[in-house]
């Protein structure tokens, strides 16, 4: 396991992954019943983005860096939670400290919620515990991610946020991803599960989205965000998220914070921005 985010935090799949997220966790806060966070790949919590690892990359100039301005009102007030943690954790202004996903919906949760965050990497996993470890809300796991969620569902609360986002650095990723979400939704059927992946000049995104209709499972919303044209050898050029059991609403949000994100993040006059049903709640 080689995979660091700390090189690519704050970028446009981040903003993607976490601006959504953020609202998953608002919605979830709605009902006053306590739910549980499993994040499967967690990273360390927070990232410095004038650190070493950031500067080498600076892909979060392309991500995260390209929303100092603020946006239109109505979509302002969707990216609130979002930009509160930021802020919070940047108290002289801007942005060099960055939220990892655990980081973001603890802040977000209530004391009375609970995560389970996963980190495969030893010294990841080493860094994540240290930060976290006068939170009473979080145990941190250190195990491989499919490993995790067969021990973990279903949660006590039987309310839960289930993030998947391996880094698909492995040919079998896919596969592996989709094996996982099928025994996770056995487990938890009502779980709402979210699926990062990414959008390349390759077939990945085909799969898992090929996989996940196949599970049937109803209400599955399909989010995608290119900021450009995608080619062999291109590397990423956009991210999508699955979700399933989608919050009732999130997709009339979406339809609103999706264009505006992919507008700004876009390369030159690229940027394209989708929301849709992979199976609807009918």
């Amino acid at each position: 396991m080689n995979y660091r985010h700390a090189y690519h935090a704050g970028n446009h799949a981040d903003v993607l992954k976490h601006a959504v997220l953020a609202r998953v966790i608002t919605h979830m806060m709605k009902k006053d019943k306590p739910f549980c966070v499993i994040d499967a790949h967690a990273g360390t919590g927070v990232y410095d983005l004038g650190g070493i690892e950031a500067g080498k990359t600076g892909e979060w100039e392309g991500g995260i860096g390209r929303l100092a301005e603020p946006f239109a009102a109505e979509v302002e007030a969707l990216l609130a939670p979002y930009r509160q943690v930021i802020a919070a954790l940047n108290p002289q202004g801007g942005v060099r400290i960055y939220p990892g996903s655990p980081e973001l919906a603890l802040r977000l949760m209530r004391a009375t919620d609970r995560m389970i965050a996963n980190e495969l990497h030893p010294q990841d996993a080493v860094a994540l515990e240290r930060h976290v470890i006068r939170d009473p809300r979080v145990e941190v796991t250190s195990m491989d991610a499919e490993t995790c969620l067969k021990a973990r569902l279903p949660p006590k609360e039987r309310r839960g946020v289930i993030l998947i986002d391996p880094p698909f650095e492995l040919k079998d990723e896919a596969e592996k991803t989709l094996r996982m979400l099928a025994h996770g939704l056995r487990r938890f059927a009502q779980g709402v599960f979210v699926v990062w992946y990414p959008l390349k000049a390759d077939r990945t995104a085909e799969t898992i989205l090929t996989g996940i209709a196949e599970l049937g499972v109803p209400g599955t919303l399909k989010v995608e965000l290119r900021v450009r044209e995608a080619f062999s050898g291109g590397g990423l050029a956009g991210s999508g998220l699955a979700i399933l059991n989608c919050p009732w609403r999130l997709d009339e949000e979406l339809r609103v914070l999706i264009p505006a994100l992919a507008a700004r993040l876009g390369l030159g006059r690229f940027g394209e921005g989708s929301v849709g049903w992979v199976t609807d709640s009918a």
